[in-house]
């Protein structure tokens, strides 16, 4: 079995075939998504699809590129949506300086009151990191300083300090088909230093798409490939990795059920 933790299963690139792209992942051993919020108004959409299948669960939150449509959301506000029976994560949440879609204020404002919310209902994280690795580190430093909360470095491609400070705080860190890459060997080399009880995997999809599929759409089924390579850089088995991620996941995504035997 394994487990897609984030997926964007609500995006538009999936409004053709989500039916199809299900059996397909089920085909591969996936028996297990998350389909991620990015904005806190389309929660309606993204809890229909949780709802419309027993193995998919879903976030509530808000994504840094969004944090300037969405300022004004309250902690009170991400816990009620949160109490819903599908929804098993926070997020996802962060800070982006690639693209600075939002002011850095704002997004740091969005971020820290997601952080309060998931400290609050005990949800995990989901975090979003690009090209912000000093300021991460420092808002990370400085939460966990008011009381701890589990979380996730999601789809990890930032440098080696952040994660070891997100396994110091003892956070999990998620790698996407990104590690897949022929040119993320600093990548894999993160990977390598990650403890096997801190390891996820993800597409990300509709994005990240894992060879032999780069350049074509993302899809749940093709974490099998992230999670091969990942077996590769620990140098275990195929179905260890399965079996460890899996574990991972429901242990710290732990409002998720497992799936029923035959499911």
């Amino acid at each position: 079995m394994l487990v897609d933790s984030h997926c964007h299963l609500d995006f538009a690139d999936f409004d053709t075939d989500r039916s199809e792209l299900l059996a397909r992942a089920r085909a591969k051993g996936v028996q297990t998504m998350v389909t991620i919020s990015t904005r806190i108004k389309k929660f309606p959409h993204i809890v229909a699809i949780a709802e419309s299948d027993p193995n998919i669960w879903c976030s509530v939150g808000t994504h840094p590129h969004n944090a300037h449509e969405e300022p004004d959301t309250t902690m009170a506000d991400l816990i009620a949506l949160s109490q819903h029976p599908k929804c098993v994560a926070i997020g996802e949440a962060g800070l982006d300086y690639h693209y600075d879609k939002s002011p850095r204020d704002v997004a740091d404002h969005v971020f820290r009151v997601q952080i309060a919310a998931a400290r609050e209902t005990g949800l995990p994280l989901v975090i979003h990191a690009r090209d912000a690795d000093d300021d991460m580190i420092a808002v990370l430093r400085d939460e966990m300083g008011k009381g701890a909360f589990p979380a996730v470095l999601h789809c990890f491609s930032s440098g080696a300090e952040l994660a070891r400070v997100g396994v110091e705080l003892g956070l999990m860190v998620s790698f996407s088909g990104i590690l897949t890459f022929k040119n993320s060997e600093d990548i894999r080399a993160i990977a390598k230093s990650v403890p096997m009880d801190r390891l996820l995997v993800e597409t990300d999809a509709p994005y990240l798409a894992p060879p032999p599929y780069r350049g074509k759409r993302n899809e749940p089924a093709y974490v099998a490939e992230t999670a091969k390579v990942l077996a590769d850089v620990k140098g275990v088995s195929a179905d260890e990795m399965a079996r460890v991620t899996t574990e991972n996941f429901f242990r710290v995504f732990t409002k998720a059920k497992r799936p029923e035997a035959g499911a």
